[in-house]
């Protein structure tokens, strides 16, 4: 299986890519980003690009893969809609248009959030960008598209939060891992990797995958 991967140096992305080196089933990985991630291995190659919404450059770079695993995004904290909009919908529908167009047998997984509004209605501004984000990656003609809705994802293996509050609670919390790992809507971020790779192989009878999914999944792997 050949993957682009979108967001390798965020903490999911950091999942994927482990994973993916991991299994065997994964013979090539290609990283793309604004800056070049820290790994390096013989199944990646990496491409810097400024602008990742314009990938007209490299079309034939990212022709021929099998899966994406797009986990590129922001914490609306502190953003107006306009804003948050434009990198969470704008910048994840220009990429998905030209890949699905690109590669048409390609399985497409969208790093979403627990709680996003597919309605597009609802008082959360987050959750109605991301709904509206979900609602048009599935209209378009891969062979398959997936959103994961992970609640709180538990760093593992040294992977690690970009943001530097939410990796000070996580190292907080360490001492508390075993305990929030039997919750039911807690997950590692192991398994959101695991999970990823499963459904890119195996697909999924719902396009919506929760973190309990995501947790079962990843136990098929």
């Amino acid at each position: 299986m050949k993957v682009i991967i979108f967001g390798a140096t965020g903490m999911v992305g950091q999942s994927a890519l482990r994973e993916c080196l991991l299994d065997d089933k994964v013979q090539e990985i290609l990283i793309i980003g604004r800056k070049r991630a820290v790994t390096e291995h013989k199944k990646i190659k990496q491409i810097e690009l400024e602008n990742v919404a314009d990938l007209s450059s490299i079309e034939h770079d990212i022709t021929g893969f099998d899966a994406c695993f797009f986990s590129l995004g922001v914490s609306s904290a502190g953003m107006k809609e306009e804003e948050y909009t434009k990198i969470t919908y704008d910048i994840t529908l220009s990429v998905a248009k030209k890949l699905s167009g690109l590669n048409p047998q390609m399985t497409f997984i969208y790093v979403s959030g627990r709680g996003t509004d597919s309605s597009e209605k609802g008082r959360s501004m987050w959750a109605r960008v991301k709904g509206k984000t979900e609602n048009d990656l599935l209209r378009l003609p891969f062979k398959a598209a997936y959103m994961f809705r992970p609640g709180l994802i538990i760093p593992l293996n040294d992977v690690k939060s970009k943001t530097k509050l939410y990796q000070l609670v996580y190292d907080t919390l360490k001492p508390v891992y075993p305990l929030l790992k039997k919750l039911n809507g807690v997950i590692t971020s192991e398994q959101v990797g695991k999970a990823m790779i499963h459904v890119a192989s195996n697909g999924y009878s719902d396009p919506l995958i929760e973190s309990q999914e995501i947790k079962k999944i990843s136990m098929l792997i």
